[in-house]
């Protein structure tokens, strides 16, 4: 059994690049990782795709997994990221001590060991980056997060407070869902696509999707951090350091505490666009960054 199994969406156009950057950067930068197995989870069948794509497949050991989302579903944001993880988690069990489902935006800059969770932990995450739709722990709960947490079930009790990375605010445990590290036996993901299919369509959340998109976009977490708090303790959640899923799209909002000057001292990042994050890197006082890692990033554009 492997110790490790990378996974992420491989979808069309520029979320193909994507998938393919992040995949190449664990298998050059992955260190004892870079051999591990990288699933991509793809609603095209491979005979479908571009005999380029297939290339590039072969050639960094891709496994492709095709897979199908309700077509209820339509193009509701994040439906087929939430059918994903739950399927990849399910392939996982008993292949792996632990899965990483991980955005497609997402580099991997050095050996990722604290994927490796610690003994007693089932889910390594961080905080999402921004509040916006995020419940302030010494706020009164909304309506939202009301109907969030009474359709999963969540015990008052077991809500924990985490804090956001980019505006520093005190929340009610809400988790970024570009980066999940699970042991697939616990079910986690599992019971997160469960909980997202009996709730994204419920018409008391039409209200909130037409009075603000936010709602729509970010229902996938809100529904995250439900199932989760009506699964595991505050102990069981191992919250990343801030060189795990650093936000590159917000460095310039980042205190300068919790703002690294080095690209090396990350481990793994988002970037959001990266021809911006590209054009950034030439802009004084951004993040610094080597020769050698600025020829590979651009090698990727």
């Amino acid at each position: 059994m492997k110790d490790l199994i990378f996974a992420c969406l491989l979808g069309p156009g520029e979320s193909e690049s994507e998938a393919f950057r992040l995949a190449r950067s664990i298998r050059t930068f992955g260190g004892e990782f870079c051999f591990n197995p990288i699933w991509m989870f793809s609603q095209t069948a491979e005979n479908d795709l571009p005999q380029a794509t297939q290339q590039e497949l072969f050639s960094l050991g891709l496994r492709l997994i095709t897979f199908d989302v309700d077509p209820a579903a339509g193009s509701f944001p994040f439906a087929a990221y939430v059918t994903a993880a739950g399927l990849a988690e399910s392939l996982s069990q008993g292949e792996a001590s632990f899965l990483a489902f991980m955005a497609s935006d997402t580099l991997v800059l050095q050996p990722p060991y604290e994927f490796r969770l610690s003994t007693g932990k089932i889910l390594g995450a961080c905080p999402v980056h921004l509040k916006l739709l995020g419940s302030g722990i010494n706020e009164p709960l909304d309506d939202f997060w009301k109907l969030i947490y009474h359709h999963s079930r969540v015990d008052p009790e077991k809500v924990f407070t985490l804090q956001t990375v980019v505006d520093a605010q005190a929340v009610r445990a809400y988790i970024n869902a570009g980066l999940l590290v699970v042991r697939p036996e616990r079910g986690l993901l599992r019971a997160w696509q469960a909980s997202f299919d009996r709730q994204y369509l419920l018409p008391e959340y039409e209200a909130f999707y037409g009075q603000n998109e936010l709602y729509k976009i970010f229902m996938h977490q809100a529904v995250l951090a439900g199932s989760l708090l009506s699964l595991l303790n505050a102990d069981e959640f191992q919250a990343f350091p801030a060189g795990i899923n650093y936000p590159l799209h917000l460095h310039s909002r980042m205190a300068p505490a919790q703002s690294p000057t080095d690209l090396s001292q990350l481990v793994t990042c988002r970037y959001e666009d990266y021809a911006e994050f590209m054009d950034n890197t030439h802009r004084a006082g951004f993040i610094h960054i080597d020769e050698s890692m600025t020829e590979w990033l651009t090698s990727q554009l």
